[in-house]
């Protein structure tokens, strides 16, 4: 199994705010900038985490994006579940495969892709920052406001 960058790029940005200050403001800008990601990607990843719940965004000359949830309140599988658009594993849409009629390789995969998301489930924003929000933040180099 193997994420998406898009998803990547979401959970990197959740772990990024959730170790500033409670409440505290960021920016697309910021972020892209600390991950050397493209603006124009994160936008797209920001946009669909404020649609998804988990990011609140102000547009504005004191705007910003913060957490829109407690990082104890943000489950990684449910994040998962929300960014990738494919967690089938394989395309049987794709033309040429004769299996399709008999085939039980897509039944085995989306098993084992449940049980992932259900392990995943078990993990929090928290979980994944807590112990070392002070380490993320030096290497991030975050103004921690």
């Amino acid at each position: 199994m193997k994420l998406t960058t898009y998803t990547d790029y979401g959970l990197r940005t959740l772990m990024f705010m959730a170790c500033l200050s409670p409440g505290a403001r960021s920016s697309v800008v910021e972020i892209s900038n600390y991950y050397d990601i493209s603006r124009n990607h994160m936008v797209k990843v920001v946009v669909q985490l404020v649609n998804l719940g988990y990011l609140n965004s102000v547009r504005g000359r004191n705007g910003g994006i913060t957490l829109a949830k407690a990082p104890k309140d943000i489950r990684i599988g449910q994040v998962i579940r929300g960014l990738e658009n494919n967690l089938n594993g394989v395309d049987c849409e794709s033309p040429g495969c004769k299996l399709v009629p008999v085939c039980r390789l897509t039944r085995a995969l989306k098993t084992g892709m449940e049980a992932f998301l259900t392990a995943m489930d078990e993990f929090t924003l928290a979980d994944l920052v807590s112990d070392n929000a002070e380490q993320i933040i030096a290497i991030l180099k975050i103004d921690n406001r």
